[in-house]
């Protein structure tokens, strides 16, 4: 709640310096016609924070909740900015003498308003192509080169038209303000691509193991080289980077599959997706490897709840992997169950040493699949009400924890379920990671 107060408060402060300028007023939808376009650029500088990974940003939200933030806002700056110059209502021409103020009259000076014309063409041609960039078929480093410069591109033009053709913008308090958020954006991209790289290359890992664990899914282990490795909560994740320059865009979000108690090795599991994930065939023992993070809100270390049910759909069962593994191994008292969800028993990963978990005291394991093979004798089909009716008594619904990672599509039917139970949503932790 803090940071969205603190949003509104930056988003709004355009508004609050405008009325502090004393200029005469103006016709009512004229006022707010310059009150979009100076909360649309004011939403579309703070867009380059909340886009770019700080944890100060997104440790209370979890990432992947301040990324769809991002999202939200992007699209409501974009309706503000292409209502913006609609709703004037002015006499076109120079100023008149009359009219000094220029509260009847707008500039017609063409080099003032070509910037603006061009970002109003060009922010929703951006924001379409970045809602759907997989379907565009660019790689993802490809495309988040072009997502940055784009933004850039658009905010440069944004600021010139603030400045040039701005009515409240040519205040001296305002040409401070916009001057300020613009070089925090800019500032922002170069700790990202600039600061943050520099960082990784003086604390770089190796790959100290690699193993195709079953179809499609990768076992992967790096160990700090030359330093004491990364303090992270199980259950987080980080953006890898294999056999790339650090200040390279070569980089993809993974979950940490390893407890931090096991040690300062970091291991991970990885499905085969067609990006930088297709050649792990070619990735070899001693490549180098860099890593920013930890991210991530789906971890239950000091949760007050007695129990913790993880539900895991695919390879999704690393994260929740990493916090049963941590949970045996620091000796949690709290109970815990795994429902591991599969469509056939070749995709189970870590099968035997998931079961010697399920044997400590008070751990349950149950798998789950769609396709089972003849002579199965564990759970089939999906996970639903009646599997969860089964596994949680009233108590255990009413009080744990429940953790999910999966499809989208299964943890948004686990949710509802979960909810339709009284289920508090407190109690349901989930990340889904799907950018803009």
């Amino acid at each position: 709640m803090g940071l969205i107060l603190l949003y509104l408060a930056v988003a709004g402060l355009p508004l609050l310096l405008s009325w502090a300028s004393n200029t005469p007023p103006r016709s009512f939808s004229n006022e707010i016609a310059s009150g979009l376009g100076l909360v649309a650029f004011a939403m579309i500088l703070v867009q380059f924070v909340l886009s770019e990974r700080f944890r100060t940003v997104s440790s209370g939200l979890g990432l992947d909740r301040t990324i769809r933030f991002h999202q939200l806002m992007a699209r409501t700056a974009l309706a503000f900015a292409l209502l913006h110059p609609f709703a004037y209502h002015w006499l076109p021409g120079p100023d008149r003498p009359w009219d000094p103020t220029r509260q009847l009259t707008l500039t017609s000076d063409f080099p003032s308003l070509i910037t603006g014309i061009l970002a109003f063409v060009l922010l929703p041609a951006f924001l379409l192509a970045a809602i759907n960039h997989d379907a565009l078929g660019y790689k993802y480093e490809r495309w988040r080169l072009l997502h940055g410069l784009g933004a850039l591109l658009i905010v440069a033009l944004l600021l010139h038209h603030a400045l040039s053709a701005g009515r409240y913008s040519a205040d001296p308090r305002m040409v401070w303000m916009w001057s300020i958020m613009a070089a925090l954006a800019v500032f922002s991209l170069i700790a990202v691509y600039g600061l943050k790289p520099a960082y990784q290359r003086s604390h770089p890992w190796r790959v100290s193991a690699i193993a195709r664990l079953a179809p499609h899914q990768w076992g992967l282990t790096i160990t700090p080289d030359g330093h004491a490795g990364l303090a992270y909560k199980a259950g987080q994740f980080v953006w890898l980077n294999i056999g790339h320059s650090p200040f390279s865009l070569y980089e993809n979000p993974f979950s940490i599959s390893s407890g931090p108690s096991s040690g300062a090795d970091m291991s991970f599991i990885i499905k085969e997706l067609g990006d930088c994930t297709s050649h792990f065939d070619q990735v070899k023992v001693g490549d180098r490897s860099y890593i920013d993070g930890p991210h991530g809100t789906l971890t239950v270390d000091g949760r007050p709840e007695p129990g913790i049910a993880l539900i895991a759909g695919g390879v999704g069962i690393a994260p929740l992997l990493g916090i049963l593994r941590d949970l045996v191994q620091t000796g949690d008292p709290r109970q815990a169950v795994l429902i591991y969800a599969n469509r056939t028993r070749d995709q189970i990963v870590f099968e035997d040493e998931i079961a010697d978990l399920s044997g400590v005291e008070g751990t349950q394991v149950f798998h789950i699949l769609q396709e089972p093979p003849e002579g199965w004798t564990g759970l089939t089909g999906v996970v639903d009400s009646a599997l969860l009716d089964r596994v949680f008594s009233d108590d255990r619904l009413s009080s744990w924890v429940f953790v999910l990672c999966g499809p989208p599509r299964m943890m948004t039917s686990v949710e509802e379920v979960l909810m339709a139970c009284a289920v508090s949503a407190d109690r349901i932790l989930s990340e889904r990671f799907q950018y803009d």
